[in-house]
């Protein structure tokens, strides 16, 4: 039997679904183990690995011809599943940090170092399989940062972005939007954590543009304030390109809008300030008590008034 049927009936015996049996599942497990076609399985590996490293490994051992572009593919019909099955984990990077990493878990790799040798590590793997699942579930969970939103309990992937985006919704939002509402925020992992969706839409946004959305939208109902608030590590804060999209995204919003960049520090601030459009604000994670007003005619409040 090659090593593609064998990996698959492997998959088969731990009880994954059928969707998890595939070619290329089957393939994505022999890539993380760095067995070519004629390795001896005992040589397996666990080393972390890119998703790109691991079309590229299939793709010059096994003859096929898997384009970069199915990452998504890899990620949502194999690795995601084989994770939660205790097959693969991940390295508690944030999901779009260039570090993201994943490994075959100690005790499947024991099943293929095994193969043809001892059935042991399977049975034993089987028989564990539902602690093991909890094990590293539990591995995943405790690398996740909680945070309160609306009073509720959730949780952010780790990351800088999401640092900041805690940041501003436990430090931030208490001290220049008391008592407002999170209408929305997202995940790296999960893109619509909280989404107030009939809430946007009764204030008049075009929620069908959610691919467009700031980072963190918050909602002061005692002033009628809207606060688009774009978390900034790297790239995309409030430019004039960016209030342009914004502006014609709310033109049925009545609210007044207040736009505001966050950064973790005044180092990244610094980077990006040449790029901020004026009657915008500025807010620094590591000087939370502050904020820096583009403008000398008014400090915090909506630039401009609807209706």
């Amino acid at each position: 039997m090659d090593k593609i049927a064998k990996t698959k009936e492997l998959l088969d015996r731990i009880e994954l679904p059928k969707r998890q049996q595939t070619d290329m599942c089957a393939l994505t497990i022999l890539s993380m183990a760095h067995l070519e076609n004629d390795s001896e399985w005992r040589d397996a590996t666990n080393e972390w690995m890119r998703i790109h490293d691991i079309i590229a490994f299939i793709n010059k051992n096994y003859d096929v011809n898997y384009a970069e572009n199915s990452r998504e593919t890899f990620r949502k019909q194999a690795l995601h599943h084989f994770r939660i099955a205790a097959i693969v984990e991940d390295n508690g990077k944030a999901t779009n940090s260039p570090n993201y990493r994943w490994r075959l878990t100690t005790e499947f790799l024991d099943i293929l170092k095994k193969v043809g040798v001892s059935e042991e590590p399977i049975l034993t793997f089987k028989k564990n399989h539902e602690g093991l699942k909890e094990h590293y579930a539990s591995k995943k969970e405790m690398k996740k940062m909680p945070v309160k939103i609306n009073g509720e309990d959730f949780s952010f992937s780790t990351g800088k972005h999401n640092q900041l985006q805690k940041a501003i919704l436990e430090e931030f939002a208490p001290r220049f939007a008391p008592n407002a509402e999170c209408l929305y925020v997202g995940d790296t992992i999960k893109k619509d954590l909280v989404k107030k969706e009939s809430q946007l839409k009764k204030l008049g946004f075009d929620i069908t543009l959610h691919d467009k959305m700031p980072d963190v939208v918050l909602y002061r109902s005692d002033k009628n304030w809207l606060f688009f608030i774009e978390a900034v590590t790297s790239v995309g804060p409030m430019n004039p390109k960016r209030i342009q999209e914004l502006t014609a995204m709310t033109k049925n919003v009545e609210a007044g809008l207040i736009f505001v960049t966050a950064f973790l520090d005044f180092k990244t601030y610094k980077k990006h300030s040449e790029e901020l459009a004026w009657d915008t604000e500025v807010w620094l994670a590591e000087m939370p008590d502050h904020m820096i007003h583009l403008n000398g005619d008014s400090f915090l409040g909506p630039r401009q008034k609807k209706g």
